[in-house]
């Protein structure tokens, strides 16, 4: 399905050790993560909170167990801050992750954010003014620029509980920045979780997507999240997430769209669970046989 020689797989450590809530994991060690990463038959992860800050360290220890940085999250805060504070820190994560060598910067807007408040995640989002969505854009193609002056891109996350969540939402972001700039992060579990339909974003952004989780939801968690007026991560601890082949996402046909239109780059397994509940190296090799049975990945 895939070309093998453009399309890696990884899978992230937020299953092993949660940053949002690091409770979530406390007990498991960076070596552990990458380890069972590596055993589980991964080549690629993204930087998690427990990673080596140093780049000869950290590459060291990747090298090791044949794994490569495939990106890192990067909150920028172009709607509740000056620009000049988002640049300043997305230069320096931008130039550890060049120094790591990966090609992309994953980039999700956290002003207004409330998906790691005590607040409803259906109920509370906060939607931007038509002035702040122009400068938010403007924000974004500078950043953009800065990935680019390195030979690398950005992409946008769209995530729930942020300005950007929803298909009207990411058709904005989408018209308002420079498709030679701003690309998409193309995360299946986030789009089935607010209803939106993957298919149709997936036709409508193809050739911008540049970077991909691969989640899966469990609909009746999602359902009670819903229905009960839980946060996001009170989802998380319920077990809205988790990895392809467990939930009720079929990946088959978003991937054979993926690859007709001759996707490049990482696809990136990402399940955020409490590892108490879902052992992760038990679900990483679910994934990794899911994918391969069924994607031939």
């Amino acid at each position: 399905m895939f070309n093998r020689e453009k399309v890696k797989l990884g899978i992230a450590p937020i299953a092993w050790t949660n940053d949002d809530m690091p409770e979530l994991g406390k007990e498991n060690t960076f070596e552990q993560c990458i380890s069972e990463m590596a055993l589980a038959g991964f080549t690629g992860t993204e930087v998690g909170g427990k990673y080596p800050k140093d780049v000869e360290a950290l590459h060291k220890a990747l090298s090791l167990r044949g794994l490569q940085i495939a990106s890192a999250w990067f909150s920028s805060y172009l709607t509740t801050q000056p620009y000049e504070e988002t640049e300043k820190a997305f230069i320096a994560h931008r130039d550890f992750l060049h120094a790591m060598g990966a090609g992309v910067v994953v980039v999700s807007e956290q002003g207004y954010s409330i998906q790691g408040k005590d607040i409803p995640i259906f109920e509370g989002k906060h939607y931007l003014s038509d002035a702040a969505w122009s400068s938010f854009a403007e924000g974004l193609n500078r950043l953009g620029a800065l990935a680019k002056a390195k030979g690398m891109k950005l992409v946008y996350h769209h995530h729930m509980g942020t300005v950007v969540q929803t298909t009207e939402e990411i058709d904005r972001l989408m018209k308002l920045t420079d498709d030679n700039l701003v690309y998409l992060l193309f995360d299946t579990g986030h789009l089935v979780y607010s209803g939106e339909n993957p298919i149709a974003i997936l036709e409508k952004y193809v050739k911008r997507i540049k970077h991909v989780h691969l989640k899966d939801i469990r609909p009746e968690i999602r359902n009670k999240v819903k229905q009960e007026k839980l946060s996001f991560l009170q989802g998380v601890r319920a077990g809205a997430f988790t990895v392809p082949g467990d939930g009720c996402i079929d990946f088959v046909p978003l991937c054979k769209l993926l690859a007709q239109n001759d996707y490049e780059g990482w696809l990136l397994v990402e399940a955020e669970q409490d590892p108490a509940l879902a052992n992760p190296f038990e679900y990483a090799v679910k994934a990794r046989k899911y994918l391969k049975e069924k994607i031939g990945i």
